[in-house]
This record gives C-alpha cells, structure tokens and sequence, in this order.
C-alpha cells in the first residue's frame, strides 16, 4: 500500500481567466513543493513560449507571477491520492479538488478566481473532470500532456495545441 500524498495548493489569483489544470504533483514537485518541477517536463518550456516569456529560466515564485500577470492558474484535479512513483496510471484512491471553489465567495470575501472562464486539461488523466467542469459552466479544453511520460507528440506540435487553446482564451 502506498502512502497517501497531498498536492499542491492552487497557484492562482483574481485575474485568472484560465486554468490549467494537471491531474497530480510528480514525486520531484511533491518534494519541491513546486508545480512541473520534473527537469525532463516540458511545461514551462511550453507555457513560456505560449506567453513570451522565459518562465523555464526564471525561479519558481517569479515564474508563477508571470502565470498570474497573464491571466493564467495552475492546480491539479485531485488534493490527494496514494500512489507509488509518479505516474498517473499509478494513482488510486484519489480525492478531488472542489474547483468550483474557486467562483465562491467566502462569507465577506471575493472568490478567488471571478474572472475564471476556460479550464485547460494538461492530459487525459486531468480531463476526467471534463464533464465535470463544464457543468460548472466552464469552457473545457484538453491538452497533450507536457509530462515526459507522453512522448508521442512533438515539443512543436505540444506547443501549437497549447497555444490556441491559450491564445483564444486571452
């Protein structure tokens, strides 16, 4: 049996328009508390074409402040699960996020994210909540996984895909 772990909290704040969305923390960003901190996953790499900036080069807290400044939040489908390694086929017993959270308003306080309109599933394993997230009222889109585990994609293609689903978003 494997440990129960728990994600990540979400990386997002009120100019949020979209949402990525993956579907759990690798064992590398578990340990560094940091989202996509896997050095072989391409999602910064991605992203920071997308968005024109250089988040790959960048430390991690200005990297999620360039995310924010362009609209964009990142946080996992599930808060915790148990799972051997880091591969998503590997999950069991998972507990999911409550994304429509992020609309709510806490009792005297703005919702988190009231801009929110589109949902960007990194991978198949995120877009689970697909059917889920447009019943909420979210535009849903999935993504090729940036994860080095999908590899039957080109960066390029990953990059073109990416990049419409963001720049239509925008």
């Amino acid at each position: 049996m494997s440990a129960r772990l728990t994600g990540l909290p979400p990386a997002v704040d009120r100019r949020a328009r979209v949402l990525i969305l993956g579907s759990f923390p690798s064992a590398a960003s578990l340990a560094a508390g940091q989202y996509y901190a896997h050095p072989q996953n391409q999602f910064w790499r991605v992203l920071g074409a997308v968005i024109e900036r250089p988040l790959k080069e960048m430390d991690y807290s200005a990297r999620i402040a360039a995310v924010q400044a362009a609209g964009i939040a990142i946080w996992d489908v599930y808060a915790s699960c148990e799972r051997a390694g880091s591969l998503d086929s590997a999950i069991r017993s998972p507990v999911a996020n409550d994304i429509a959270a992020l609309k709510k308003c806490p009792e005297g306080r703005t919702a988190l994210a009231p801009a929110l309109r589109r949902i960007c599933f990194n991978g198949r394993t995120a877009a689970r909540r697909l059917r889920e997230t447009e019943a909420l009222g979210y535009q849903a889109v999935v993504l090729p996984s940036t994860s080095p585990a999908h590899a039957g994609m080109t960066f390029e293609e990953k990059l073109a895909r990416w990049r419409a689903a963001l720049d239509t978003a925008a």
